[in-house]
């Protein structure tokens, strides 16, 4: 059974930093696209990042390049996202997903975790 269990999350000011993670099980998830997606209060679900299979590329959302860096674990069942110098603006439910497509578009990945919650102060 696929499982995505994200932590990380939490309440941060503006302009400090955040590292989520998703420990996956269930399969060996160095052979799939591992991703990030938020939701804003409101607002639809959006792509954030992802990383292919065995990490030989990334890909980010072009509104949040520099800022987030996305990476894997060794045993390719970890997956973190890097936030830095976070903005309200970032404030959402991160979700970490997987797949088998290189994709933004969030109906092409399988499995979903419950979300973590960041929420940034101004």
């Amino acid at each position: 059974q696929v499982q995505l269990v994200e932590s990380g999350g939490g309440l941060v000011q503006a302009g400090g930093s955040l590292r989520l993670s998703c420990a996956a099980s269930g399969r060996n998830f160095s052979d799939y696209v591992m991703a990030w997606f938020r939701q804003a209060p409101g607002k639809e679900r959006e792509f954030v990042a992802s990383i292919s299979p065995r990490s030989l590329n990334t890909r980010y959302a072009n509104s949040l390049k520099g800022r987030f860096t996305i990476s894997r674990g060794n045993a390719g069942n970890t997956v973190s996202l890097q936030i830095n110098t976070l903005k309200p603006d970032d404030t959402a439910v991160y979700y970490c997903a997987t797949g088998r497509i290189w994709t933004i578009y969030d109906y092409e990945y399988d499995y979903w975790g419950q979300g973590t919650q960041v929420t940034v102060s101004s």
